[in-house]
């Protein structure tokens, strides 16, 4: 394809409207630059609702006060253990449906999919009762106060007993992305996200913080129930029968292995972000809440530039299923240079009006500073990011979780949690310390996963 040859207008909007389409889409063959296109615009979307939960729950609980803000801080930062195995199965289940689809074998990916699902539901009913049985302990475990217990603990009990809708969620999500129907994946987040927008100030009105948590349970719950309803009635080329469901013990084997890694690849990096909660929590409710306000805000913008890396292990699965590493390779470059300048728009958009965006998620002037703060020093380390994160995903594409996992353990834990704590106890920088360790961090692994996405090694991997 030349793009825009004799109609730019007509051009633009013919790829927007099959990229919005709920056909399954070939991305082996033409254009490298529009397959990027029809692939990242419903992931940016998708990614863009994801965000939207965390902005919406963060703004109606601020409602009540910081106390509650706190309370969805530590309770979503250990979530991030649930998040990540739900993710880290997403990735293998992408990889795997990607690769089956990019050798035009439906069935093998439909039977992968089925595989992945119940390797989810049992991981996740070990999560759910340990988080409903111990609300209270978990709290307190992250730091919270007698106050913040007190308010949170239904709060907490509720999310983790429906933990079950957020791995559900992912996992689906990861699936239909594989198969190259990304638009299945944004409907489902579309209309979780509406739901949850409806009934959030709804219940929190009758039930207080609580209700937040019934608000996000029941708007994924719903988007659980669309994925399901796609997938049985055979409307994406993934079509799940019964018999699918039978324990395999070779795809299983394979979907783990992948799993295993890509699981740990980001236990890694939310245990980390717990830890970094954990060394905020030692000054105080308000700056834990302004913390939390600035990652939601900053989540809002990152999980758009996590949508279009997704693309990149799409493309990388499904071209390498087809034989083609050097088109895998191209689709990688191009997709991080144009991530990149993604985010340089999003750190000067912050750099320019941190505190007006900020004012409009809550009105505490302890809050406020600390959320500023965050959003113009982390914000400076945004360009390396979405360099970074496409390569990260590109590996994961491939169904090399291993190598990320590896980055993601030497520059979170050995470099950003000690350098952390250092700058902010050791040397009295207090939450700047943090902030400077997150941007330092993440430029560090940018430029490890590009020096080893060049040697290549990636495209030899076989799942």
């Amino acid at each position: 394809m030349k793009p825009f040859e004799k109609n730019p207008f007509r051009t633009i909007l013919a790829i927007i409207r099959s990229a919005l389409s709920s056909e399954n889409q070939d991305y082996t063959n033409g254009s490298i630059r529009k397959a990027i296109i029809l692939i990242s615009i419903p992931m940016v979307l998708e990614m863009c609702m994801e965000s939207v939960f965390a902005v919406v729950d963060i703004f109606f609980v601020g409602k009540i006060g910081k106390e509650a803000v706190a309370t969805v801080a530590l309770t979503e930062s250990v979530l991030t253990l649930l998040y990540s195995m739900a993710i880290g199965l997403s990735m293998a289940a992408t990889a795997m449906v990607a690769r089956r689809i990019g050798e035009k074998n439906p069935v093998e990916a439909s039977k992968s999919a089925a595989q992945a699902l119940l390797l989810g539901i049992g991981l996740d009913l070990i999560i759910s009762l340990i988080g409903f049985i111990f609300p209270a302990k978990i709290l307190e475990i992250m730091g919270a106060d007698k106050t913040v217990i007190a308010l949170g603990t239904p709060y907490t009990r509720i999310l983790f007993g429906g933990s079950m809708v957020i791995m559900l969620l992912y996992l689906i999500n990861g699936i239909f992305r594989g198969a190259g129907n990304a638009f299945l994946a944004m409907q489902s987040l579309w209309i979780a996200n509406g739901v949850n927008i409806l009934l959030c100030p709804l219940l929190i009105h009758f039930y207080g913080i609580s209700g937040a948590a019934m608000a996000t349970t029941f708007g994924r719950g719903t988007g659980v129930i669309y994925q399901i309803y796609h997938l049985w009635k055979g409307g994406s080329i993934i079509r799940l029968i019964k018999s699918y469901f039978i324990p395999n013990g070779s795809l299983l084997k394979s979907l783990g292995q992948v799993a295993s890694t890509g699981t740990a690849q980001f236990l890694v990096g939310s245990a980390s972000w717990i830890l970094m909660a954990r060394i905020i929590s030692l000054f105080g409710s308000a700056t834990v809440a302004g913390y939390q306000v600035g990652i939601r805000i900053l989540l809002f913008f990152l999980l758009p530039a996590w949508g279009m890396s997704n693309a990149a292990a799409t493309l990388v699965g499904q071209n390498l299923g087809a034989k083609k590493p050097e088109r895998a390779e191209e689709s990688v470059w191009k997709t991080a240079k144009y991530n990149s300048a993604f985010m340089a728009l999003v750190t000067l958009f912050f750099l320019l009006f941190a505190k007006p965006i900020v004012g409009l998620i809550n009105s505490d002037a302890e809050v406020v500073k600390i959320a500023v703060q965050a959003l113009k020093i982390i914000t400076l380390g945004y360009i390396f990011y979405g360099i970074g994160m496409v390569m990260m995903n590109a590996f994961n594409g491939a169904g090399d979780t291993r190598t990320p996992t590896l980055i993601s353990l030497f520059c979170f834990w050995l470099f950003q949690i000690p350098f952390a704590y250092f700058l902010a106890i050791y040397l009295k920088m207090g939450p700047l310390g943090v902030f400077l360790a997150i941007i330092m961090a993440e430029t560090l692994i940018a430029a490890i996963s590009f020096i080893l996405f060049k040697r290549g090694k990636w495209k030899l991997i076989k799942i």
